[in-house]
């Protein structure tokens, strides 16, 4: 089990799954555990920079609550508090397990580690 880490603010539990997307989810695990400043991707969900480049693998645009993606341009994690379509491809890599909701109380700036759980 994984968790994203909002310092200061809470923790939400996540779930990669490698059947999606096995060369990006490997790599992600092999470098863990992994932080960036959060950002904002409209009204549906948050980022984070990540410090590796990956190809894209089964790309899609419309993605729901709870998914976790890879956006190859940029390098950047996602998580998405809402359903929505977005303008570039990017690669489902796994599923958040407890209220994505939460994710609407982030704000741009907020520190962000991804790492597995603890505790």
């Amino acid at each position: 089990m994984l968790q994203l880490d909002v310092k200061g603010k809470f923790k939400i539990k996540f779930e990669l799954k490698r059947h999606l997307s096995p060369t990006t989810v490997g790599k992600i695990e092999r470098l863990l555990p992994l932080s960036g400043r959060a950002h904002k991707l409209g009204n549906i969900a948050i980022y984070f920079e990540a410090p590796f480049e990956s190809g894209i693998e089964r790309p899609k645009r419309e993605f729901n609550e709870g998914d976790i993606t890879l956006l190859p341009v940029g390098h950047a994690i996602c998580f998405f508090y809402a359903a929505g379509k977005v303008g570039k491809d990017m690669c489902l890599i796994g599923k958040l397990i407890d209220n994505a909701e939460q994710l609407k109380d982030i704000t741009a700036g907020d520190e962000i580690v991804i790492d597995y759980e603890t505790g």
